[in-house]
């Protein structure tokens, strides 16, 4: 079996894309997954699954949650390694209170990486590191001059951002 963390993109955001996490347990466990967990509401998952392609089972979730809750969504695959090499390598220092992670569907094409890289961020801290964009939002997620869609712009990949203690109890519940 492989352990997968599957992050799923614009859920369960106030009234809209709503996906309860009890039922999507219950039908990811009939569709076979096994070790189903989840982690607030916000479409964190664990799970474990016979398959090892992370396109494969991604596809699978998404459809699944179409079907089940009529929610278009992108699942976003982790393994557990993945998040604890994430977590280890944090490079804004100590204080991890402004750090959020942006997964990326895919590791974004060097120029859209560049085109990242040079934009103005104004007092906000951006680190590409593969498919995870580590960012620094010095006067939090409202006042960030690097919105989801702004990121999704320049990179041109689909993403999904999850604060720093989001992704630590993630890596921690991965690794147990």
């Amino acid at each position: 079996m492989t352990a997968w963390v599957a992050l799923l993109r614009a859920v369960n955001l106030g009234s809209r894309n709503r996906v309860p996490m009890p039922e999507l347990r219950e039908r990811l466990e009939r569709a076979g997954h096994r070790s189903v967990r989840t982690y607030i509401a916000s479409g964190n998952i664990l799970l474990e699954t016979r398959s090892r392609s992370r396109a494969r089972v991604a596809g699978e979730i998404e459809a699944l949650v179409a079907e089940a809750f009529g929610v278009e969504t992108t699942a976003i695959l982790r393994t557990p390694s993945e998040l604890a090499t994430l977590v280890a390598a944090h490079p804004f220092g100590g204080d991890t209170s402004q750090t959020h992670v942006s997964f990326l569907a895919v590791e974004p094409a060097p120029e859209a990486a560049r085109r990242l890289l040079e934009a103005d961020h104004g007092p906000d801290r951006v680190e590409l590191a593969g498919a995870d964009l580590y960012l620094r939002y010095t006067r939090g997620v409202q006042g960030a001059r690097l919105s989801a869609a702004q990121l999704e712009r320049l990179l041109g990949v689909r993403g999904t951002a999850r604060n720093w203690r989001t992704v630590t109890a993630l890596a921690e519940l991965a690794a147990a």
